[in-house]
Order: structure tokens, then C-alpha cells, then sequence
């Protein structure tokens, strides 16, 4: 039961260089959170958003190993003890705990249930909220009109194609997509919108093909600041010799 009041919800944004939306969500009844994404430069701002609204950080979720960005998970570790980091265990990434597809996370009367969505790396998930009328926390797998490039990472244009069409829009219509990151100043889409409108994913998985084959895109500025095989997501704490 969600009993009478509404979950909390912000959307927060990277303002250090990566685009990157980091999800706020929290149940007000027994002011437990969750922080979907964290950035490292952003950590401060984050945990006093966490803070002025009473809430109780509990656990802190990355959907994939990031290479524009370092995350934020060990920082916020390193700050409040008590908090628990959780990525894909297909992602092979260190945390406290490590989620299989259709799992369940839990915080106060709500919950998110991880979607395995790989093809822009191995371990990439979605994370589905069925408050506020369904929410759908796709990281690089779907964005605004895009999707997440293929050509490192262990990258398959084939598997995102598949994992995009079977895991997101096969939600509801009107369930809203947020991503990873936008670099043009939207916020939010919605399934519908996707299935009709983005470019890339309502065409066959043939020329989909052809089109993430192509697209010729610079590596990420950050890719080399850590490990892309290994992406520790507690790498501060990996740093500091402190255990995970």
C-alpha cells in the first residue's frame, strides 16, 4: 500500500559538465530515499536536497557504469556510513549489493523494480516506479528522442534494440521516461512518445544497426578516470582502503 500521500520526487541536474539527471525519490510517510544516478561533483547538493526535505537516505542506485562521469555512490558512502550502493551484478562493478533482473528495492511503502536493459553496456538497468502514473529511470539505454551509443562497454546495438522494445516499451503508454542525461534542455518523455518519435528505435533493428554503426562519436573526456572494465561504483571508498 502507497496510502494517501504522494511519493517524493525531484530531478536533479549535473551542472559540472556531464548533462547527467540524478532521481531523487522518497516516501513521505516513513521518510526513507533513494538516489538513482549520483554525480561526484554534485554530492554536496544532492545530500542537502536529501536533508531539507527529512528524508533518510537508504540506498544509492546507478544504472550502469558511467563513462562520462564518476559516481557519486563512494562519496556519499564515505559521508553517511549507512547507506547502501546497488548496481547490476552483470555490470561487474563493486557495491554492497548487486541486483538481478525483477528485483525489487524497497524504500518505506514504495518500491522500484530493476529492468535488465543491456546493449549500451552489459550491466545497464531501468528502473520502474509505478508511482506518480509509472516512471521508467532508463539511464543511457533510452533517452530523449536517442539512446545510448554501442561501440564500447561491451556496446550491441542488437541487444539495446531488443532490451529497449521488450523491457520499456512494453510498459504503459503513458508512463514517463526519464533518462540518464539530455543535452538539449528536456527534461522528460513518455513511452508513447519514444515508440512514436525517436529516430533511432522506431526503426528495424537492421538500420538501427547501421545507424549506432555510424554515428561517429568521440570517447567520453572521462572515460580514462577509471576502469570501464572494472567501474568500481565505491571507487572512493576502494581509494581510501575502506571496506565496501
Amino acid at each position: 500500500m502507497n496510502g494517501t500521500r504522494g511519493i517524493i520526487f525531484r530531478q536533479l541536474f549535473d551542472t559540472s559538465g556531464s548533462c547527467t539527471y540524478t532521481y531523487l525519490l522518497g516516501d513521505p510517510g516513513a521518510k526513507e530515499a533513494i538516489l538513482i544516478d549520483p554525480v561526484l561533483e554534485m554530492v554536496e547538493r544532492d545530500l542537502a536536497v536529501v536533508d531539507d526535505l527529512g528524508l533518510e537516505l537508504k540506498y544509492v542506485l546507478n544504472t550502469h557504469c558511467h563513462a562520462d562521469h564518476i559516481t557519486g555512490s563512494g562519496a556519499i558512502k564515505n559521508l553517511r556510513p549507512t547507506v547502501k550502493s546497488m548496481i547490476a551484478e552483470a555490470s561487474g562493478a563493486r557495491a554492497d549489493i548487486h541486483l538481478q533482473p525483477g528485483e525489487t528495492v524497497h524504500f518505506g511503502d514504495r518500491h522500484i523494480e530493476a529492468r535488465a536493459t543491456p546493449g549500451h553496456t552489459d550491466g545497464c538497468m531501468t528502473f520502474v516506479s509505478r508511482d506518480n502514473g509509472g516512471m521508467a529511470f532508463t539511464g543511457d539505454a533510452l533517452l530523449i528522442r536517442g539512446c545510448g551509443r554501442t561501440d564500447f562497454q561491451q556496446g550491441s546495438a542488437e541487444t539495446l534494440f531488443d532490451s529497449v522494445h521488450s523491457q520499456i516499451f512494453s510498459l504503459p503508454d503513458s508512463f514517463m521516461v526519464y533518462p540518464a542525461h539530455d543535452y538539449k534542455g528536456r527534461h522528460h518523455s513518455t513511452v508513447l512518445e519514444e515508440k512514436t518519435f525517436n529516430p533511432r528505435l522506431t526503426k528495424s533493428k537492421e538500420e538501427f544497426r547501421s545507424i549506432m554503426q555510424n554515428l561517429g562519436l568521440p570517447y567520453p573526456e572521462k572515460i580514462g578516470a577509471h576502469s570501464t572494465a572494472f567501474c568500481p561504483v565505491d571507487s572512493l571508498m576502494h581509494e581510501l582502503a575502506m571496506p565496501v
